[in-house]
């Protein structure tokens, strides 16, 4: 199929612009292709180890123009989750989470130690992964949590287990793929008989969110580029009909686009560079 107008890019950061605190080949480049031609585009990340604003500072150190103040050009899964607390009222969310993540999720002030547990919040935690941190998680919200009991009659089934994703496995700098929050996920709702509220990417409402924020008045269809088939580009942005490209750099292996039970992108490039060279901008086409 031939690619369509293409009107605003949502892009992927670790592994897509970033490996580690290092940008992919010509990344810096391409990025400033796009805002020198004034093309529309949001970042969206699902980091949930580093505060949105850690991560900011990390793509400046590494030679990307990012915009301060107000902008909205930075979106992720923490933003998400913070909204979700402030929306949903939650007033002790049970973290599974950095503690630079939890501060940025409870910074609006809501958070009252003196309450029970009201929900399960789960992200990237090496660290907390353990036994004894996912069978609290488990507790809490099966009811059986000490500091549930006798406060009330509230049904535990009402608790909900909240994924900023579902990755299965994610790329680490110098270390290749490693275990993501997926498979704990996996295990809590196994467990509980539940399924997780997934506020990050691809869940469609992440990416409506993000789309919402463009004042792109372009003709065109919305694309969506990353490293990884399914949590960059499934869900959401297939439902959403998001023009999908795949690179080949971070989390990518060999025939990771033709893989049994995956819907396939709409384009594959070597690296978020060679994508947009593909657009011409420089040409004065798109």
């Amino acid at each position: 199929m031939a690619r369509p107008k293409i009107r605003a890019l949502l892009i992927d950061i670790s592994g897509t612009l970033m490996l580690g605190s290092a940008p992919t080949q010509r990344a810096v480049q391409a990025l400033a292709t796009l805002r020198r031609h004034g093309f529309p585009f949001r970042f969206c990340s699902n980091t949930s180890q580093e505060s949105t604003s850690v991560l900011q500072k990390r793509m400046v150190e590494a030679g990307f123009d990012m915009q301060g103040g107000d902008s909205q050009e930075l979106w992720t899964s923490l933003n998400a989750v913070q909204r979700h607390i402030q929306r949903r009222g939650l007033k002790r969310p049970y973290f599974l989470l950095s503690d630079a993540a939890k501060d940025e999720c409870i910074s609006a002030g809501l958070y009252d130690p003196s309450v029970r547990y009201d929900a399960v919040i789960v992200g990237f935690a090496p660290a907390l992964m353990d036994y004894s941190h996912l069978n609290t998680a488990f507790r809490i919200l099966v009811g059986e949590e000490d500091s549930q009991k006798g406060m009330g009659s509230e049904d535990p089934g009402t608790i909900p287990l909240i994924a900023l994703h579902k990755a299965r496995y994610i790329e680490s700098s110098g270390h290749g793929h490693v275990l993501g929050p997926g498979p704990f996920v996996a295990a809590l709702e196994r467990a509980t008989d539940r399924e997780a509220e997934v506020l990050g990417k691809p869940s469609r409402g992440f990416f409506e969110t993000v789309i919402e924020s463009l004042e792109s008045d372009r003709e065109g269809r919305i694309a969506v580029i990353g490293d990884d088939v399914e949590t960059d580009l499934g869900g959401g942005a297939i439902e959403l009909c998001l023009w999908r490209i795949l690179v080949k750099t971070g989390k990518y292996r060999g025939g990771d686009e033709s893989r049994e039970g995956v819907i396939g992108p709409d384009e594959v490039y070597e690296s978020f560079a060679e994508f947009v060279d593909s657009l011409g901008l420089d040409c004065g086409s798109v």
